[in-house]
């Protein structure tokens, strides 16, 4: 299992940025997808979750609720991370994760608690 996080960069408060995390050699569709991130001197933490298509139930920690939105792209084989109204305190290393046989109603806990194969992070500084 191969992920691969792309999209952060530099933005400005207010802004919005979209992040990817693309799959390789497997089919990302069957799998729970989640998205972490960890600023300097912070623990990681859970962003946003998404359940394998058989369910589709997304997870949205209290921070990031109502602003960002998970989602998949199928023909792609990826799963997107679209961040909205961006704040300094988003600034982070952003992580893509997956998970499988886990079911639904663990996907907030795996959320939190992190999942069992990683991506390289991908860099999101919110600045003016």
């Amino acid at each position: 299992v191969q992920l691969q996080a792309s999209g952060g960069g530099l933005v400005q408060p207010g802004g919005s940025l979209r992040l990817s995390c693309a799959g390789s050699g497997f089919t990302l569709d069957y799998y729970a997808v989640g998205w972490f991130r960890q600023a300097p001197g912070k623990e990681r933490e859970g962003v946003a979750c998404i359940h394998s298509i058989s369910d589709g139930t997304t997870y949205y920690s209290d921070l990031t609720k109502g602003r960002f939105t998970i989602s998949r792209d199928q023909a792609k084989n990826a799963v997107d991370l679209i961040m909205n109204y961006l704040e300094p305190e988003d600034s982070a290393v952003y992580y893509c994760a997956a998970d499988y046989g886990y079911g639904s109603a663990q996907l907030g806990v795996r959320c939190r608690d992190g999942m069992d194969y990683w991506g390289k992070g991908t860099l999101v500084t919110v600045s003016s």
